[in-house]
């Protein structure tokens, strides 16, 4: 079996968070069209999250936010985006670099993201059952699995 010197699935998760980037630039720009809203998973000990330090005690090693109705501020970079979300009342801000990110969902026409290169062996290793937010509908079309993308 020859190795993959030309890291097909390093390609494909760059190429995939750039999808996610792309939408969220549109959104940052032309506001969330009709009915899209996304689910967004990622691993908050992630080196470059910046979310307040109750909201990491509260969901653990991976949060999902809701970017629906109480958001505001969405700041598309390269290499992260920064949003304004209501927690409770509270607005609270939160960095997220895209190499942090486990899953993006868009239950309105059930499209799904799910990354793999987020976890290290390490976390896999230490996980904890996270209190996270649960789409209602389970994307049961367009989910793309990187895991899908190699061949044994």
């Amino acid at each position: 079996m020859s190795k993959d010197v030309l890291h097909y699935d390093q390609m494909i998760d760059k190429a995939l968070r750039n999808v996610v980037r792309q939408v969220l630039g549109a959104v940052a720009s032309k506001g969330l069209p009709g009915e899209h809203h996304f689910y967004i998973t990622f691993r908050t000990t992630h080196p470059g999250v910046k979310l307040p330090i109750w909201l990491r005690e509260k969901y653990g090693e991976e949060m999902t936010i809701v970017v629906q109705h109480e958001f505001s501020d969405l700041l598309v970079e390269t290499k992260q985006f920064a949003i304004s979300l209501g927690f409770n009342g509270r607005k609270e801000r939160i960095v997220v670099p895209y190499k942090a990110l486990v899953s993006f969902l868009d239950p309105s026409v059930k499209f799904g993201l799910q990354f793999q290169s987020a976890r290290t062996e390490h976390d896999v290793g230490s996980m904890v059952s996270p209190e996270v937010m649960v789409p209602e509908e389970e994307p049961s079309a367009n989910v793309i699995n990187l895991n899908a993308f190699r061949i044994k």
